[in-house]
Parts: structure tokens; sequence; C-alpha cells
């Protein structure tokens, strides 16, 4: 399908870029000497001839240098390239078939004008050679899908084969216990101080702490 496309697009851009090379050649010429006639110059004269020649110029690099079917380089090429190698066959008959007297926005369109100069000849040579791009003959690859992830197979789980003697020594190995002892309650043995009794004009902030040391029964641990 991509080469009917590009069968069409050639048959279509040869002949506007006939039209289009031919209207701004005539028109870039005709300013230019006229600017030599009378002495002077102004630019903007040059902007309509300009962008006939401009138009042609991106559609020759649309069809010659995209990736596209090699066949409307092809096609374009041909037909472009034919007028002038007839002239070397036959000039006159060539010269005769080329349409005269059409206009174009009022603008004359003398079609002999870019097969006289070899105009069409450069043009249609080039897109010749375009076709023999070997990448262009190419399908654009297929883009790649990424594939999903495999499922990951059912694996048992692993067995324990842990065993006591796993565990780090006990025993002399370790290091003796340095820490100084906690407070915690004393034994019975211990003689204990008894505490200060109070006044009762002692305030909770200034009455003695509790005794540490003291059993939860001891009546002086108040």
């Amino acid at each position: 399908m991509r080469h009917l496309w590009s069968f069409l697009a050639g048959l279509v851009v040869a002949p506007i870029t006939w039209v289009l090379v031919t209207l701004g050649q005539d028109g870039s010429g005709r300013t230019v000497d006229r600017w030599v006639e009378i002495g002077t110059y102004s630019t903007p004269n040059l902007i309509e001839p300009a962008v006939y020649l401009g138009v042609a110029g991106v559609l020759l690099g649309l069809l010659g240098t995209l990736r596209v079917s090699p066949l409307g380089p092809l096609v374009a090429g041909l037909l472009l390239v034919t007028p002038y190698v007839g002239m070397f066959i036959a000039p006159f008959a060539v010269l005769d078939r080329i349409p005269a007297g059409w206009r174009v926005l009022g603008d004359p369109l003398p079609l002999s004008l870019p097969v006289r100069n070899g105009t069409l000849f450069l043009i249609g040579l080039a897109l010749l050679l375009a076709t023999f791009s070997i990448q262009r003959w190419r399908r654009w690859p297929a883009r790649a899908t990424p594939e999903a992830p495999a499922a990951p197979a059912d694996e048992t789980p692993p067995e324990n084969t842990f065993t006591l003697g796993d565990w780090p020594p006990s025993g002399g190995g370790s290091e003796p216990d340095t820490a100084p002892p906690t407070l915690g309650y004393p034994s019975p043995d211990t003689p204990t101080e008894p505490l200060p009794r109070r006044t009762g004009v002692e305030s909770p902030w200034t009455s003695p702490p509790p005794r540490y040391g003291a059993r939860p029964g001891d009546p002086d641990n108040r």
C-alpha cells in the first residue's frame, strides 16, 4: 500500500514542481532584468518568485529525503528527466509539445524555460539517485512489544534445617558482668534507718523523698 501512495505522490509532485519552478525562475529572471534596466532595485519584488521556488524545494525535499517508498521519487524523476532527454533526440518536437501561453494568477507560465536551461534534468536526476538507497526499499521495522515477564514457577519453600547446634556456645566463653548492681529491695536482714516523721506543715515539694530500699509495708515509708 505504501508503494501505491508513493507512486501517486510522484505523479502529483512532478507537474507541480515543474509549474512552481517555472513561475519562480521566470519571475526572478524578469525582476532582476528590470533592476538592471532601470539601474535600481526593490527587494520585495523577489518575494513572490522566492515563494514559488521555496515551495517547490520543500516538495522535492519531502519526496526525496523522507523514508517513504522509493517508487514516488523514481516516477517523479523519470517524468522530469524525460523532456530534457528528448532534446537529444528531437528538440523541436519536444518544444512544440510543451504548452505555451498559459498564465497563473496573471503571471505568464513559460513551461519550456526549465527545460531549456536544464533545471528539470537536474531535479529529476537528483530524485532518481534518491531511489538507490537500500534503506528506502525496506519496510519500517515493527515496533517491538515488551514481553510480559514469565510467571515464576511454583517453588517449594526451603526446609528448615536449623538445629540446636547452630546456637552460639554458652558458658565460660562470655565475659563477666561488671555492671554495678541495680537498686532494689534490700534483704530483710539489712538494717535500715527510720525517716523523720512529718509535722504536717511540709509541702509535697519539701517533703523528704521516700527511703530507697524500704519494703512496701514499712510504716516509715510515707
